[in-house]
Protein backbone atom coordinates (compact mmCIF):
# COMPACT_ATOMS: atom_id res chain seq x y z
CA UNK A 1 0.00 0.00 0.00
CA UNK A 2 1.59 3.63 -0.79
CA UNK A 3 2.40 6.32 1.71
CA UNK A 4 -0.99 8.09 0.36
CA UNK A 5 -3.53 5.10 0.71
CA UNK A 6 -2.23 4.95 4.06
CA UNK A 7 -2.53 8.20 5.34
CA UNK A 8 -5.72 8.41 3.44
CA UNK A 9 -6.90 5.55 5.63
CA UNK A 10 -5.33 6.73 8.92
CA UNK A 11 -7.22 10.17 8.43
CA UNK A 12 -10.51 8.41 7.65
CA UNK A 13 -10.42 6.07 10.75
CA UNK A 14 -9.37 9.58 12.91
CA UNK A 15 -12.77 10.79 11.03
CA UNK A 16 -14.93 8.25 12.16
CA UNK A 17 -13.10 7.59 15.85
CA UNK A 18 -10.77 10.20 16.82
CA UNK A 19 -8.48 8.84 19.50
CA UNK A 20 -6.10 10.10 21.75
CA UNK A 21 -3.52 10.64 19.77
CA UNK A 22 -1.86 13.11 17.45
CA UNK A 23 -3.87 12.27 14.49
CA UNK A 24 -6.96 12.81 16.69
CA UNK A 25 -5.95 16.21 18.07
CA UNK A 26 -5.24 16.99 14.12
CA UNK A 27 -8.74 16.09 13.57
CA UNK A 28 -10.08 17.76 16.25
CA UNK A 29 -8.73 20.81 14.59
CA UNK A 30 -10.63 19.89 11.19
CA UNK A 31 -13.66 19.39 13.56
CA UNK A 32 -13.61 22.85 14.35
CA UNK A 33 -12.84 24.97 11.19
CA UNK A 34 -14.88 22.13 8.83
CA UNK A 35 -17.78 21.41 11.03
CA UNK A 36 -18.44 24.78 13.26
CA UNK A 37 -20.56 26.46 11.03
CA UNK A 38 -22.63 23.19 10.34
CA UNK A 39 -23.11 22.74 14.25
CA UNK A 40 -24.39 25.94 14.70
CA UNK A 41 -26.71 26.34 11.70
CA UNK A 42 -28.30 22.94 12.54
CA UNK A 43 -29.42 24.12 15.95
CA UNK A 44 -30.62 27.18 14.65
CA UNK A 45 -32.66 25.06 12.45
CA UNK A 46 -33.49 22.88 15.09
CA UNK A 47 -35.71 26.07 16.38
CA UNK A 48 -35.09 24.80 20.11
CA UNK A 49 -37.35 25.58 22.31
CA UNK A 50 -36.70 27.07 26.68
CA UNK A 51 -38.02 23.64 27.53
CA UNK A 52 -37.05 21.20 24.94
CA UNK A 53 -35.15 17.79 25.69
CA UNK A 54 -32.48 17.82 23.12
CA UNK A 55 -30.13 15.16 21.41
CA UNK A 56 -26.87 15.64 19.28
CA UNK A 57 -26.01 12.70 17.37
CA UNK A 58 -21.95 12.17 17.02
CA UNK A 59 -21.39 15.34 19.51
CA UNK A 60 -17.35 15.37 18.65
CA UNK A 61 -15.63 18.56 20.87
CA UNK A 62 -18.77 20.10 22.13
CA UNK A 63 -19.19 23.21 19.48
CA UNK A 64 -23.17 22.62 18.78
CA UNK A 65 -23.47 21.29 22.75
CA UNK A 66 -22.51 24.60 23.90
CA UNK A 67 -24.70 26.32 21.38
CA UNK A 68 -27.91 24.57 21.69
CA UNK A 69 -27.39 24.60 26.15
CA UNK A 70 -27.97 28.46 25.76
CA UNK A 71 -31.34 28.07 24.68
CA UNK A 72 -32.60 25.64 26.97
CA UNK A 73 -33.53 28.19 29.45
CA UNK A 74 -36.41 26.26 30.69
CA UNK A 75 -36.36 24.39 33.86
CA UNK A 76 -37.52 21.31 31.80
CA UNK A 77 -35.09 21.86 29.62
CA UNK A 78 -32.26 19.39 28.71
CA UNK A 79 -29.55 18.70 26.23
CA UNK A 80 -28.41 15.20 25.91
CA UNK A 81 -24.95 14.11 23.83
CA UNK A 82 -23.91 10.77 22.27
CA UNK A 83 -20.78 9.80 20.66
CA UNK A 84 -18.87 6.55 19.93
CA UNK A 85 -15.42 7.99 20.53
CA UNK A 86 -14.03 8.34 24.33
CA UNK A 87 -11.70 10.84 23.38
CA UNK A 88 -14.66 13.09 22.14
CA UNK A 89 -16.50 12.15 24.94
CA UNK A 90 -13.99 13.18 27.56
CA UNK A 91 -13.19 16.43 25.53
CA UNK A 92 -16.92 17.42 25.51
CA UNK A 93 -17.31 16.49 29.37
CA UNK A 94 -14.74 18.96 30.10
CA UNK A 95 -16.69 21.51 28.17
CA UNK A 96 -19.63 20.94 29.20
CA UNK A 97 -19.19 20.32 32.71
CA UNK A 98 -20.55 23.48 34.25
CA UNK A 99 -23.79 22.50 32.33
CA UNK A 100 -23.06 18.78 33.47
CA UNK A 101 -23.13 19.65 37.33
CA UNK A 102 -26.06 21.39 36.74
CA UNK A 103 -27.98 18.93 35.65
CA UNK A 104 -29.03 20.20 32.39
CA UNK A 105 -26.65 18.44 30.11
CA UNK A 106 -26.24 14.66 29.72
CA UNK A 107 -23.49 13.10 27.88
CA UNK A 108 -23.19 9.79 27.19
CA UNK A 109 -19.78 6.95 25.45
CA UNK A 110 -22.45 5.06 23.06
CA UNK A 111 -22.78 3.90 19.64
CA UNK A 112 -25.81 5.52 17.59
CA UNK A 113 -27.45 2.37 17.12
CA UNK A 114 -27.96 1.39 21.06
CA UNK A 115 -27.95 4.48 23.19
CA UNK A 116 -28.90 4.75 26.95
CA UNK A 117 -31.92 7.19 26.45
CA UNK A 118 -35.76 6.51 27.30
CA UNK A 119 -38.42 5.63 24.41
CA UNK A 120 -39.64 8.65 23.09
CA UNK A 121 -38.00 11.15 25.16
CA UNK A 122 -36.83 13.70 22.70
CA UNK A 123 -37.93 16.40 21.24
CA UNK A 124 -35.34 17.85 18.45
CA UNK A 125 -31.99 16.01 17.54
CA UNK A 126 -29.23 17.61 15.82
CA UNK A 127 -25.96 15.95 13.63
CA UNK A 128 -23.46 17.25 11.45
CA UNK A 129 -20.74 15.18 8.96
CA UNK A 130 -21.81 12.44 10.79
CA UNK A 131 -24.27 9.70 9.59
CA UNK A 132 -21.87 7.67 7.04
CA UNK A 133 -19.82 6.95 9.95
CA UNK A 134 -22.68 4.77 11.49
CA UNK A 135 -21.54 1.33 11.60
CA UNK A 136 -25.20 0.60 10.54
CA UNK A 137 -27.76 3.28 8.93
CA UNK A 138 -30.94 1.84 9.30
CA UNK A 139 -29.92 1.10 12.81
CA UNK A 140 -29.21 4.52 13.47
CA UNK A 141 -32.34 5.86 12.42
CA UNK A 142 -34.19 3.51 14.10
CA UNK A 143 -32.82 4.07 17.41
CA UNK A 144 -32.71 7.90 16.84
CA UNK A 145 -36.69 7.62 16.14
CA UNK A 146 -37.28 5.39 19.30
CA UNK A 147 -36.15 8.06 21.27
CA UNK A 148 -37.88 10.78 19.81
CA UNK A 149 -41.39 11.89 20.68
CA UNK A 150 -44.31 12.27 18.27
CA UNK A 151 -44.02 14.87 15.88
CA UNK A 152 -40.13 15.59 16.58
CA UNK A 153 -38.16 16.78 14.69
CA UNK A 154 -34.10 16.14 13.47
CA UNK A 155 -32.05 18.52 11.97
CA UNK A 156 -29.00 17.16 9.70
CA UNK A 157 -26.29 19.23 8.55
CA UNK A 158 -23.41 18.92 5.84
CA UNK A 159 -21.35 20.02 2.79
CA UNK A 160 -22.40 17.55 0.96
CA UNK A 161 -19.79 18.68 -2.12
CA UNK A 162 -17.26 17.88 0.43
CA UNK A 163 -18.93 14.26 1.85
CA UNK A 164 -18.59 13.60 -2.41
CA UNK A 165 -14.89 14.61 -2.67
CA UNK A 166 -14.34 12.38 0.37
CA UNK A 167 -15.77 9.60 -0.74
CA UNK A 168 -14.21 9.87 -4.54
CA UNK A 169 -10.76 9.63 -2.31
CA UNK A 170 -11.84 6.99 -0.33
CA UNK A 171 -12.00 8.66 2.48
CA UNK A 172 -14.94 7.74 3.02
CA UNK A 173 -16.02 4.03 2.17
CA UNK A 174 -19.01 1.84 0.82
CA UNK A 175 -22.26 3.81 -0.08
CA UNK A 176 -23.80 5.18 3.00
CA UNK A 177 -22.49 8.60 2.45
CA UNK A 178 -24.89 8.88 -0.15
CA UNK A 179 -27.53 11.60 0.52
CA UNK A 180 -29.90 9.09 -0.94
CA UNK A 181 -28.91 6.46 1.43
CA UNK A 182 -29.60 8.80 4.13
CA UNK A 183 -33.02 9.31 3.68
CA UNK A 184 -34.22 6.02 2.47
CA UNK A 185 -33.22 5.02 6.24
CA UNK A 186 -35.30 7.72 7.50
CA UNK A 187 -38.08 7.01 5.67
CA UNK A 188 -37.93 3.21 6.48
CA UNK A 189 -37.77 4.30 9.96
CA UNK A 190 -40.89 5.84 10.10
CA UNK A 191 -39.92 9.60 9.47
CA UNK A 192 -41.66 11.31 7.19
CA UNK A 193 -41.32 15.45 5.88
CA UNK A 194 -38.16 14.53 4.73
CA UNK A 195 -37.21 17.98 2.66
CA UNK A 196 -33.55 18.58 1.70
CA UNK A 197 -32.97 22.30 1.52
CA UNK A 198 -30.02 23.90 -0.18
CA UNK A 199 -28.85 26.83 2.37
CA UNK A 200 -26.26 29.31 2.18
CA UNK A 201 -24.00 31.21 5.07
CA UNK A 202 -21.24 33.45 4.26
CA UNK A 203 -19.72 31.97 1.43
CA UNK A 204 -20.14 28.99 2.74
CA UNK A 205 -23.08 26.22 1.00
CA UNK A 206 -24.50 23.40 2.65
CA UNK A 207 -27.55 21.45 2.57
CA UNK A 208 -30.23 20.52 5.17
CA UNK A 209 -31.92 17.74 6.07
CA UNK A 210 -35.40 18.13 7.94
CA UNK A 211 -37.75 14.85 8.70
CA UNK A 212 -40.17 14.60 11.47
CA UNK A 213 -40.86 11.11 14.02
CA UNK A 214 -44.26 9.86 12.83
CA UNK A 215 -45.50 7.07 15.38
Amino acid sequence: MSVYKILVSKFGQQLAHPTQSIPGWLTTKFFKWHNHLLEENAVKLCNIQPNDVVLEVGHGPGWGLLSAAKLLTGPEGKLLGVDYSEYMHRMSRKRMQEQITKGKVILHHSNVTAMPIADNSVDKVFHCNSYYYWPDLKAGTSEIHRVMKPGGLIVTTLRYDSVVLFASKKILLGENWRLEAYMEALCSSGFTQLRVEKRTHGHITFQAVYATAAK
